[in-house]
C-alpha cells in the first residue's frame, strides 16, 4: 500500500480508533497541543534538533518535502523557534504539519492557517539563528522517539507515532471498530441505551468474582 493510500484510509478515522486496537502506541505528551482545531495531522516525520537557536529549522524547512511533517526537540528550549513567517512558508510548500516540542509565537496568525501546527506553548521572544544543530537523526518529541520517516497521525484527542508495519496491522481493525461505534450511536440516536447493547452486568459480576471477561458489543 503506498502512503497515499493510507493517508486516505486514515483520513476517514481517528485517533481513538488507532490506539483501541493497541493500548501501546506510542502517543506524544498531551501537553503538546494543536494550535488550530478540527484538523487532522498524517505525514511522516523530518526531524529537528536545536536549542533556543532556530537556524537548523530553518534548514530542516528548506530541506523538507511536500506532505512531511517537521518535528522539532527543542531541548527544554523557552524561546520561540516557530512563527507566522515560518508557518506560512511550510504551508506553501505543503508540508502536511509542524510538531514543536516547545515554544511557537504568532499563535493567533497560525491560527489562520490551513496546516496544523503542534506545540508545548506560547512563547513572545524568538530564538536566535547562530547555531547549527541536527536534523534527520532520532529525537525526543513528548517523551517518544521519533525516527525520520516514522508515520505520525494526529488530531484533537492527541498524536501517535507508528511504523508502517504497525499502521498495516491496525487499520483493518480501526475500520471495523470505527464502524462498529458508528452502527451503535444509530441505536443510540433511536432512545436505545448504550447497557443494552454491552454485556455490562455480566462483565461486572465477572470481575467481582475475580473471573476472566472482556466489556463487548453485542451488536455488529
Amino acid at each position: 500500500m503506498n502512503f497515499a493510500d493510507v493517508k486516505a484510509l486514515l483520513n476517514a478515522l481517528d485517533t481513538a480508533s488507532i490506539c483501541d486496537t493497541n493500548k501501546n502506541m506510542r502517543v506524544i505528551d498531551p501537553a503538546i497541543q494543536p494550535i488550530q482545531h478540527g484538523l487532522k495531522i498524517i505525514g511522516r516525520a523530518h526531524t529537528v534538533r536545536c536549542h533556543d537557536d532556530f537556524l537548523t529549522v530553518m534548514m530542516a524547512l528548506r530541506d523538507a518535502n511536500e506532505g512531511d511533517i517537521l518535528v522539532i526537540d527543542t531541548q527544554n528550549s523557552r524561546r520561540a523557534v516557530v512563527g507566522e513567517l515560518f508557518s506560512t512558508e511550510a504551508a506553501r510548500k505543503k508540508l502536511a504539519g509542524i510538531i514543536v516540542d516547545g515554544a511557537c509565537r504568532d499563535v493567533e496568525k497560525i491560527r489562520e492557517l490551513p496546516m496544523p501546527v503542534y506545540c508545548r506553548n506560547a512563547y513572545p521572544i524568538s530564538g536566535t539563528v547562530n547555531q547549527i544543530f541536527e536534523t534527520q537523526i532520532p529525537v525526543e518529541c513528548g517523551g517518544v522517539t521519533i525516527n525520520p520517516g516514522d508515520i505520525i497521525f494526529g488530531d484533537d484527542d492527541g498524536l501517535i507515532v507508528v511504523t508502517a508495519a504497525e499502521l498495516a496491522s491496525a487499520l483493518p481493525l480501526a475500520k471495523e471498530i470505527q464502524r462498529k461505534e458508528s452502527h451503535i450511536l444509530k441505536h443510540m440516536e433511536q432512545s436505545e441505551s448504550l447497557f443494552s447493547m454491552l454485556n455490562f452486568d455480566e462483565h461486572v459480576d465477572a470481575v467481582q468474582k475475580n473471573r476472566r471477561s472482556s466489556l463487548k458489543f453485542l451488536v455488529e
